[in-house]
C-alpha cells in the first residue's frame, strides 16, 4: 500500500509565526498530537505536543539558594517553591512564543509513492509519530500512526472479506 492510500489529505497545519497559545487550540480542536510548520507554502517544522512539554522541563533542584546544614530539612522545599515561581512566570510567556522558537526544524518527509511499510520504519528509525507528505516542496498530506493502523486494518478487512 502506499502513503497516498493511507495518509490524510488537507492536513491541519500552521504559520512559523502562530503563537502557541493558536497552535495548542488547533491540538485541541482537532485532537491531534502536532502539526505541519509552515513558511511560503514550504514545511520549515513539525510543532508536537514533546516540543510543548519539553518547555515545562524544569531543571533540577536549584543551587541558587544555599542554606547552613541546620536548615536543611527546609532548603529543598525552598529550592523547589523557587524553581515553581520560575516555571509559572516561563509558563505565563509560553502562550505568546511563536511556533518556529519551539517547533522541531530538521523535518523527515515521505512522498505520496513511497510504500506504507517504508514510511512505518522510517517513523520507528526516527523516533517520530507523523510524516508531513511533501510533493516536490507542497505538503499534501500526514501520516500519523493511526493512519498506517487504520491502512493494516482495512486492508487486513478487504482480505477477509474476500476469502468469504
Amino acid at each position: 500500500m502506499l502513503v497516498k492510500d493511507a495518509m490524510t489529505k488537507n492536513p491541519v497545519v500552521c504559520s512559523a509565526d502562530t503563537p502557541l497559545r493558536d497552535a495548542v487550540g488547533l491540538f485541541r480542536k482537532h485532537h491531534i498530537g502536532g502539526l505541519p510548520v509552515m513558511e511560503g507554502g514550504e514545511v520549515v517544522g513539525m510543532l508536537t505536543e514533546s516540543d510543548l512539554i519539553s518547555l515545562l522541563e524544569s531543571e533540577r533542584i536549584s543551587d541558587d539558594l544555599w542554606l547552613p546544614s541546620p536548615f536543611e530539612i527546609i532548603e529543598i522545599p525552598i529550592r523547589e517553591y523557587v524553581n515553581w515561581e520560575k516555571t509559572k512566570h516561563a509558563l505565563r510567556n509560553i502562550g505568546d512564543m511563536p511556533a518556529k522558537k519551539v517547533m522541531t526544524h530538521h523535518v523527515i518527509t515521505a512522498t505520496e509513492d513511497m510504500e506504507v511499510e517504508a514510511a512505518a520504519s522510517l517513523m520507528l528509525k526516527e523516533g517520530i509519530s507523523r510524516l508531513p507528505v511533501i510533493q516536490g516542496k507542497k505538503l499534501v498530506g500526514i501520516l500519523t500512526r493511526a493512519d498506517i493502523i487504520n491502512a493494516i486494518g482495512s486492508s487486513h478487512s478487504d482480505t477477509a472479506g474476500a476469502g468469504a
